[in-house]
């Protein structure tokens, strides 16, 4: 969330924010609101005065009488300002965030590199779902009998490739010095809302009561774990991975990606969140370090792929700038979006009142970063596409081979 400070000293950049991430916000509306608030704020200050002087006052029956004026009259503006500070603070909480200046305008997004040989097969190579099938190890069949659509199973070596991927992601991450932890996902409205997810994103979520929802990712519940904290600077930056289950409605994706496991209603995901000091320039350096993290996963993973600067249109309403690395996936002959690296500045820890003290004593807000380390089945698709050979078995990566037991996988 904004300030509105910062919307009141920068309206212009505020509306050209909002037109080129194509989300309606009206400014002048919130300004209004603000003036009437700063009015009352006034008004309620010099009503506090009068009564503070008239307290010392000898009590006579007209000082009876203009205190219980007093108190009516406070009471009148206090519950006006109230009202006012509610519907101010929901139309702030639509508005999005600034990018930064090198993000492209519209919906052009930008390579800025690109890593690793797409192979070039001397056969016709098959898809995931038909390796799936052919291997017995993906079950798409039974998964839509079971769980609806999207629905999947993961059975023999896949199962183990999937929680083999999972952990060897996890657990390098902790050996840099990430904190790990399992995050829950069923969380309540302020961590959605806290994270950016609301109100924009709700119809993805699916909900489980009036204040419970089954979480996308594990950056909601991490975001919301430090809520109305105030932290010490010497603590930051805070580094933590976090693993959990996580649940998207894709309301917007029917007829989009519906074979095979790309888009899934409910995956595994190994997340990265920093908290930061409240400065743009570490913030970029944590960035860097995130999206490293993540392509040397795809590096030891022998997968070729290509990072992305994501345009203002591509890119979420929290979100300052935005990197997605995309693999390669012979069945798409293109690549397809992996992982995603992001800074929020402090758009969510406003909302979720997470402050620093710093060391001059005073309190800011800190950054917020996140970043996937790995999203499976997602993950499965460019892996076994591109260790295909020609008789229909699957090289598994040298990284894995250890954890999962075995180097390749054979036709049944």
């Amino acid at each position: 969330m904004l300030s509105i400070d910062f919307i009141r000293e920068n309206k212009q950049k505020v509306i050209d924010a909002a037109k080129n991430k194509e989300r309606e916000v009206d400014i002048d509306k919130i300004l209004t609101f603000d003036s009437k608030r700063l009015e009352l704020i006034r008004k309620i200050q010099l009503i506090r005065e009068e009564r503070n002087t008239i307290s010392k006052k000898d009590i006579t029956d007209e000082i009876k009488k203009r205190g219980k004026e007093i108190k009516e009259e406070l009471k009148r503006q206090e519950s006006e300002l109230k009202n006012i500070e509610k519907e101010l603070n929901n139309l702030i909480s639509h508005v999005p965030n600034i990018p930064l200046s090198e993000v492209p305008l519209g919906k052009e997004n930008k390579e800025i590199k690109k890593w690793g040989d797409i192979p070039q097969f001397d056969f016709k190579p098959k898809s995931h779902i038909e390796l799936g099938k052919m291997l017995d190890i993906i079950d798409l069949k039974r998964g839509s009998k079971v769980s609806g659509f999207r629905g999947y199973f993961l059975k023999n070596e896949a199962a183990s490739l999937h929680i083999a991927l999972l952990f060897y992601a996890f657990q390098k991450l902790v050996k840099k010095g990430y904190t790990p932890f399992i995050a829950p996902s069923i969380v309540k409205s302020f961590s959605l809302f806290g994270s950016g997810q609301f109100p924009w994103g709700k119809q993805e979520v699916y909900s489980l009561s009036e204040d419970t929802y089954l979480a996308g990712t594990s950056e909601s519940s991490m975001m919301a774990y430090h809520a109305n904290e105030i932290l010490d600077e010497k603590e930051l930056p805070k580094k933590y991975v976090a693993f959990s289950p996580c649940f998207r409605k894709e309301a917007g994706a029917y007829g989009k990606d519906t074979k095979g496991i790309y888009r899934l209603h409910e995956f595994l995901k190994v997340e990265q969140i920093i908290l930061a000091k409240n400065s743009l320039e570490q913030a970029k350096v944590l960035f860097d370090e995130l999206q490293n993290n993540c392509e040397e996963i795809l590096q030891e993973l022998e997968l070729p792929y290509k990072v992305m600067l994501m345009s203002m249109q591509d890119m979420g309403e929290p979100q300052i700038i935005k990197y997605d690395t995309e693999t390669w996936m012979p069945s798409r002959n293109e690549f397809g979006e992996t992982t995603s690296n992001s800074i929020m500045g402090d758009f969510q820890t406003r909302r979720l009142k997470i402050k620093y003290r710093a060391k001059d004593k005073s309190t800011k807000y800190c950054f917020s970063l996140n970043n996937t380390a790995i999203a499976s089945p997602r993950i499965l698709i460019p892996l076994l596409e591109n260790n295909q050979q020609k008789d229909g078995s699957i090289n598994v990566p040298k990284v894995l081979q250890n954890l999962v037991g075995f180097n390749k996988i054979l036709p049944k």
